[in-house]
């Protein structure tokens, strides 16, 4: 295989590489959201199954009263909808998966640019070489 054949291959695997860790990054993004989601926002949570009235629940990190972490003694529904567990599952899930994208995103674009580079050094030197014969 010629340099040039090998120099373009080398680009095009770095470029899959960088194009697997935005990727990667961007499942990382999604579950941040998602935990997000559950932490955020308020919700309802049926008492009995096909309830009309569903109980109203604030949401877990912002809440005043304590309907999201003291439920089970005041017999309230909400306590048991959204558990923490549940929420840090998710962020806890996000963390290898943004390694592993951030790893893959450096390792190709580095690749990237030093394919680059490699290619601006062989162009100089045909120059230098020509300015000398």
């Amino acid at each position: 295989m010629r340099s040039r054949e090998y120099d373009l291959d080398f680009r095009d695997r770095a470029g899959r590489i960088r194009a697997w860790g935005i990727g990667l990054l961007a499942v990382a993004t999604l579950q941040w959201a998602w935990c997000a989601l559950l932490l955020l926002t308020p919700y309802e949570v049926d008492q009995e199954p096909d309830d009309r009235h569903p109980a109203e629940c604030e949401s877990r990190l912002l809440t005043d009263r304590g309907t999201a972490n003291e439920g089970v003694q005041r017999r309230d529904w909400c306590q048991n909808e959204r558990d923490w567990p549940e929420a840090l599952a998710v962020l806890g899930l996000s963390v290898p998966v943004s390694v592993v994208g951030v790893a893959l995103f450096t390792s190709g674009s580095t690749s990237l640019r030093m394919s680059a580079h490699a290619e601006a050094m062989r162009e100089l030197d045909k120059l230098a070489d020509a300015r000398t014969t």
